[in-house]
């Protein structure tokens, strides 16, 4: 169940926190040069941004760091679990889709779970970024951020890899499938 009051009890904080050590230092191809006493100095002092991780982790996520901009010292986590996260799939992609279903409405949407975690959607140039670490999506797909233009006449985004290659798709925004979530990313 999800914990509403955005705070972690000091024993989940250490657990998810050895938990993003472990990853950490298991991938280290997707942040060489980084070390985690500073990732973890920061997340100790943004305890909303470890509830936010904490819901990446709990819907399947896998979150990690892949990026770090040293100028603003901020770390930028992904979801780098191998397909879409279970926790996140069947959901189509923002309020007005789901609203626009007559039947057979999943419970929510990309955007509205992304922000009720605090996480934003990847666009899809942070999911080919991912894709660069890494083989994901090769059974599931993910949507990404849908530029309004497209969004206006309907559609959405999604991605995923077939073929060793990344694709870019379309599809009605209302859409759901079982084998279609989101990733998400969250700064710190």
């Amino acid at each position: 169940m999800a914990n509403h009051s955005k705070e972690l009890s000091p024993e989940q904080s250490q657990e998810l926190i050895q938990t993003l050590k472990t990853r950490f230092e298991k991938n280290m191809n997707s942040h060489l040069g980084l070390e985690w006493a500073s990732v973890q100095a920061k997340l100790e002092a943004h305890p909303d941004k470890l509830w936010s991780l904490h819901e990446m982790e709990r819907t399947g996520g896998e979150p990690d760091v892949v990026e770090h901009d040293a100028t603003i010292g901020e770390y930028v986590f992904y979801d780098c679990s191998a397909e879409s996260p279970k926790g996140r799939r069947s959901v189509c992609y923002d309020r007005e889709a789901l609203e626009s279903r007559k039947e057979h409405k999943p419970q929510t949407s990309a955007i509205e779970m992304a922000a009720a975690m605090g996480i934003e959607l990847l666009t899809e140039e942070q999911y080919r970024k991912l894709q660069m670490l890494g083989n994901f999506d090769l059974k599931t797909s993910s949507w990404v951020v849908t530029p309004a233009s497209i969004r206006k006449l309907g559609g959405a985004l999604f991605c995923d890899r077939r073929y060793d290659t990344v694709f870019v798709y379309h599809n009605g925004a209302e859409s759901y499938y079982a084998a279609r979530g989101f990733r998400g990313l969250l700064r710190v």
